[in-house]
């Protein structure tokens, strides 16, 4: 439920917040070997929140170690499925418990609005540690037909020492996607958040501690990308799953190359479709949600639908509709429940999305809403949700990830000109289509080249039972569901002679 607290409640409470910045290695929040920190600024105004350690080769070698030693002690990997499946439990319950916290902390951390962070991020992320928790003894393997004097056996098995590197725009929820499945089958894990938002991850580190995941099971280890590399290039991590750009995880990849062919498993970018068809069953409602899709968040997300996809009879009624939506995103102080846009991450990513909007007016694009940075009063990083009117898809912002609040809106004539705009890109991660019609809803959906479609509706479905991931150069495997699980265990055949 989100809280009932006002704008004043929050910046009282953000006042008298108390933040740990360390590393947490062995059950224990330590400072970084090297005794390094970097300043962890909030986009809202700024100013320093703490400083965070900055892990590097030694932290991530004891971190791997303790891991290491947790996993083949069995004290957890070993441990009844039914005994994790208590501790996850509670886990998320004390999550739950330190719900206000973790959204403050995700709030100042990221520039996400309160309300998003306490009905969306922080319930999302206490409801994965539970399924997973809930699922793993439900979880099992098969007897499968051999020859009579045989038994034949498939079972899961934990992989070992899973390594998680996380992004910045949903860094808790990102996290415990990973982190749910991975703990769940007996693995033991070693966290590596963003530098641009780490302190939810390393808040819950007390917590698994404090719910009964046992000492070197679950590490968090802060710091830049360095640390991502060296546990990607680790002898002794046996998986990595990471979320971030499609550039990065290319990267993790040959690093896996060049050690110990780890399993690399992979959600990266994406530059999503959504198609209105002129049978579109509900205009208002599409509005809204072409809105959201880009908007919420400030854009930063993967599944961002960022190509709005306008049939060229209904556009100009559409983009009256459209624009009239977005100018109910506008910034505001995320500390303030009001609010449902806050600020860009860090000045980094503000510049990156200025620039691109400066690419689309120099690319010809008309521009139609926005486009510029607002509140700088504030010292923080805020940019007015944007449209453009993109001729053709060869400007820079039809073609590639923003990961900002701009849209680029492109016309066409017939469904399969749709469907070629839409696949004509090096990402696969999501799409949606809007028409009445059940053949040709069903006939899109079945050739758009996407992990996850959505018909006459956008990024619905938070269930955990749907699995999530892309195609192309969105990555590999998938998040979610019970097919995460697969992703951090080995499958084994046993056979036994009976005579």
């Amino acid at each position: 439920m989100p809280s009932n607290k006002s704008f004043a409640d929050w910046q009282q409470q953000a006042a008298g917040l108390h933040i740990e910045g360390r590393a947490f290695i062995g059950g224990h929040y330590v400072p970084a070997h090297s005794g390094k920190t970097f300043d962890c600024i909030s986009p809202i105004d700024a100013r320093v929140l703490t400083q965070v350690a900055e892990c590097d080769e030694a932290d991530i070698n004891a971190a791997v170690a303790v891991a290491r030693q947790a996993f083949e002690s069995g004290v957890w990997s070993g441990a009844n499925p039914r005994k994790r499946k208590k501790v996850m439990g509670r886990f998320a319950e004390l999550i739950r418990h330190h719900a206000d916290e973790l959204a403050l902390l995700e709030t100042l951390d990221a520039g996400k609005p309160i309300g998003d962070t306490t009905s969306v991020d922080i319930p999302g992320t206490a409801y994965c540690i539970e399924w997973y928790g809930e699922a793993v003894d439900k979880w099992g393997g098969e007897v499968v037909p051999a020859d009579n004097h045989l038994v034949g056996m498939v079972t899961h098995e934990p992989i070992g020492v899973v390594a998680c590197v996380v992004p910045w725009n949903f860094p808790l929820l990102m996290a415990s996607w990973k982190i749910g499945p991975a703990l769940a089958a007996g693995n033991s894990v070693v966290l590596k958040p963003s530098e641009k938002s780490p302190l939810t991850a390393i808040r819950i580190a007390a917590l698994a501690k404090q719910a009964g995941i046992p000492d070197g099971v679950f590490n968090v280890v802060p710091g830049f990308g360095v640390a991502g590399k060296l546990l990607a290039l680790h002898m002794d991590v046996d998986c990595l799953a990471f979320t971030g750009s499609t550039g990065v995880g290319k990267q993790i990849m040959q690093y896996a190359g060049q050690s110990n062919l780890k399993r690399v498993w992979l959600e990266l970018g994406g530059k999503s479709p959504n198609i209105v068809m002129p049978d579109c069953p509900d205009f208002n409602r599409a509005a809204a949600a072409a809105a959201g899709a880009i908007f919420y968040n400030m854009g930063e997300m993967c599944t961002a639908g960022s190509r709005l996809l306008l049939h060229r009879d209904i556009k100009d009624m559409f983009l009256d509709k459209l624009l009239e939506k977005a100018r109910r995103y506008q910034p505001g102080h995320p500390l303030d429940p009001a609010t449902n846009m806050g600020a860009i991450v860090d000045r980094i990513q503000l510049d990156r999305v200025l620039g691109y909007i400066e690419s689309g007016r120099q690319d010809g694009a008309r521009l139609l809403a926005g486009g510029q940075q607002v509140r700088q009063e504030t010292g923080g990083y805020y940019i007015e949700p944007t449209v453009f009117d993109v001729s053709g898809t060869d400007a820079r912002i039809a073609r590639e990830e923003i990961f900002g609040p701009v849209l680029s809106v492109v016309s066409f004539d017939t469904l399969d000109e749709a469907i070629a705009i839409a696949n004509q890109s090096d990402y696969g991660l999501a799409a949606a289509i809007w028409s009445a019609d059940l053949t040709t809803a069903h006939d899109a959906a079945r050739r758009l080249r996407a992990g996850t479609v959505w018909v006459n509706c956008y990024d619905e479905g938070g269930d955990m039972n749907f699995p999530f991931g892309g195609y192309r150069q969105s990555g590999n495997g998938r998040d979610k569901s019970l097919h995460a699980l697969e992703k951090y265990t080995e499958l084994k055949s046993t056979l036994v002679r009976l005579r």
